[in-house]
């Protein structure tokens, strides 16, 4: 370090200059750069900042993970999507709204707050779920308590500011919806198009009649499908499409019976062991906690006969779901399945230490039993939310609660007063009430997981980084196929997307896609859950209108089936020609007409086929007992005659049919009006390069 220590001090100057005089620069990064590196993207020239962003992607996630448990990769990526789209609504809404001068005034405000018509948030706040009735008393005290907590002052400001924009976004909604309308000719037209019936003989020459190598398309065959269905080719964002290589890092036999055998191990030693709670918890992948669980918890496998089993048995090994259980029944009972209770909840910390909180916990209780409002102790000492309910909780089933608090309010009986500690603090618990019966169970339970090895783990991973190193952009399928490896395609990726199909876990991949040109082999190796993969970015499906190139593999199908509507045309032409009735037509084809009652216009489907459209229409628009022309369908090509229509009678109720299409409409309108708005917003999406 001496001999060296001249370089370091020399090198760490020639830094400090260096920084000292690029730092102009870099504070002027966008216009050096191009777009800031700290931007999630922009809508409508308002730019969207990282910090920001994510704190909303933060709090999405809290609530999909509250509401639904554990992440995955779907999920994350429904998150930042969900985050975004409020974005995007927030900036072209409150544009819209100030362009037609909306507003919501002071006293409408106040009237959503604390008026006979509030807002659904403050039903949800301080609303009765079974009576329907909001708690004014509570509201008011909540307002008046803003001034000495901050924390709640915070809260009132977001509540009043998702006031606010749900009031506005139903005053553009109604605006919107008030805005459409329906004639006497829609109205009578929807009725008929119900209710009018056909009655008809068809015959048919389906597609798969002719073998694909029948059917020899040539370029013009692609253009001409594309040119007849060119909107169809509009993409609403910029897609990649990719190739990929797995290699299964699944459990190999060799690594399931090492585990059986340790799992046998670990079983004789669990049946031994003096402190099963502890020896569980060490030793368990899964974590079931150490308390009576009800029926319908565990593996089905396991759940079916853990309840059968009296108190100091011992189940397993048992495999099922991929890994192993082992199971000592601790104990058994029967047990309400959900409670009424209600609390008083007392800080430590804010009493001057737990035994005064226990001291003050007791005496609350003691006034209580001698018949002291409980609702009124916990309005006066609670510090929990529910003191404005006067400490009520609802009616709970286990597994809601921490395991203290659950142990007392279920092991109770209705009108018993309890004192315990959790992790909030020290709890007073009146049980108020206790449904219903049935068995629960204690368990020291232990599952391991079926998991490959890490020598399997450095095989796969071997192969991967071989297959890797050797292939090119262009022999990835031929290198693939030459090993034995099959390719997985996975197409039109959006950059937000969650999944992919095949690639469980594909967020850095796309990531990656994104980062690079059309063709390139991405530079790593990725991993799955169970596999690693090696991509090649295959195409680059740009926004707006998509070329013939861009879409040529996807309509192959079409034209082929466009290509043999053609020929199957001809062949339904030659059999026209001539004939006088749709049965003629059908022996000259070799084959039977078929009769179709009651076929509707509104519901285009041939009984027994397929949804088809084309056919629907020209019955519709056809004359009774004239033969048809040959009409190409999605399925085939077909040829009918109506036997004849039935017509429903006269509409006799006009504004009842146009109020019930009034609604439907109505429904959309709102949805349709903010699409168009994207549609014309100026929106840029960054989130790739972030998530």
């Amino acid at each position: 370090m001496r001999t060296k220590m001249g370089y370091f001090l020399v090198g760490g100057i020639a830094v400090v200059l260096a920084l000292f005089v690029l730092e102009p620069l870099l504070q002027q990064g966008t216009a050096i750069f191009g777009s800031s590196r700290n931007e999630v993207g922009s809508i409508d020239g308002e730019k969207i900042s990282y910090e920001a962003f994510n704190t909303k992607v933060d709090q999405t996630t809290a609530q999909f993970k509250q509401q639904y448990g554990a992440m995955n990769p779907q999920m994350q990526a429904m998150a930042v999507e969900q985050a975004w789209q409020y974005e995007v609504a927030n900036v072209l809404l409150n544009k819209e709204y100030n362009r037609v001068g909306l507003s919501v005034s002071g006293d409408e405000l106040f009237d959503l707050i604390q008026g006979k018509k509030p807002s659904p948030l403050i039903m949800q706040y301080f609303g009765n779920p079974q009576t329907g009735q909001i708690d004014h008393a509570a509201i008011i005290n909540s307002l008046k308590a803003q001034s000495k907590d901050p924390n709640l002052k915070m809260q009132w400001d977001l509540l009043q500011n998702e006031i606010e924009k749900q009031a506005l976004q139903q005053k553009y909604n109604n605006l919107v919806s008030n805005s459409v309308y329906v004639t006497s000719l829609e109205a009578n037209d929807e009725y008929v198009n119900r209710n009018k019936l056909a009655s008809l003989k068809y015959v048919n020459l389906d597609y798969s009649s002719v073998l694909d190598k029948d059917a020899k398309l040539t370029d013009a065959d692609y253009q001409a499908y594309f040119d007849a269905n060119k909107k169809r080719f509009f993409n609403p964002t910029e897609t990649r499409s990719l190739e990929y290589v797995s290699f299964s890092i699944k459990p190999t036999a060799a690594d399931s019976a090492l585990i059986k055998t340790q799992v046998e191990k670990l079983a004789a030693d669990f049946q031994s062991t003096p402190n099963d709670s502890l020896f569980a918890a060490n030793n368990s992948d899964v974590k079931i906690p150490y308390t009576y669980i009800t029926k319908g918890k565990l593996d089905p496998a396991v759940d079916s006969v853990i309840f059968n089993y009296p108190a100091g048995s011992f189940y397993g090994p048992k495999f099922s779901g991929n890994s192993y259980k082992l199971i000592k029944v601790v104990g058994n009972r029967i047990s309400p399945d959900s409670v009424k209770a209600s609390h008083i909840l007392i800080d430590p910390s804010k009493v001057g230490g737990e035994a005064k909180a226990m001291k003050l916990a007791d005496s609350l209780k003691n006034l209580a039993l001698k018949g002291s409002s409980f609702a009124e102790l916990a309005k006066t000492y609670s510090v929990d939310g529910s003191k404005e309910h006067g400490g009520e909780l609802g009616t709970f089933a286990r597994g809601a609660m921490v395991p203290a608090f659950e142990n007392a309010a279920f092991d109770g009986k209705t009108g018993d007063i309890k004192v315990v500690r959790s992790q909030f603090g020290i709890h007073v618990i009146k049980i108020e009430k206790q449904i219903g019966a049935s068995k629960v169970v204690k368990l020291a339970y232990i599952e391991k997981a079926l998991a490959p090895s890490q020598k399997t783990r450095d095989a796969a991973y071997k192969k991967a980084l071989a297959f890797l190193n050797e292939v090119k952009s262009d022999n990835f399928n031929a290198l693939a196929q030459k090993n034995g490896y099959t390719v997985g395609v996975a197409d039109r990726i959006t950059p937000t997307q969650g999944y992919a199909p095949g690639l469980d876990n594909p967020r850095q991949v796309i990531r990656d896609a994104y980062d690079a040109k059309k063709g390139t082999v991405l530079p790593q190796v990725y991993t799955m859950d169970n596999d690693y993969v090696v991509v090649k970015l295959t195409a680059i499906q740009p926004k707006g209108q998509l070329a013939l190139e861009d879409v040529k593999k996807q309509i192959e199908p079409m034209v082929l089936n466009a290509k043999k509507a053609q020929i199957l045309t001809e062949k339904m032409n030659a059999a026209l020609s001539g004939a006088s009735n749709i049965d003629g037509v059908a022996q000259k084809l070799g084959k039977s007409a078929v009769d179709v009652e009651n076929l509707v216009f509104a519901n285009p489907v041939i009984p027994g086929l397929a949804q088809e459209n084309k056919f629907t229409g020209a019955v519709f628009g056809s004359q009774a007992g004239k033969l048809s022309k040959a009409i190409e369908g999605e399925r085939g090509v077909y040829a009918f005659t109506v036997i004849g229509f039935t017509n429903p009678a006269p509409l006799d109720n006009t504004y009842k049919q146009k109020q019930t299409m009034l609604s439907s409409i109505a429904q959309r309108a709102f949805g349709n009006a903010f699409q168009v708005l994207q549609d014309k917003a100026d929106i840029k999406d960054n989130r790739v390069k972030f998530y």
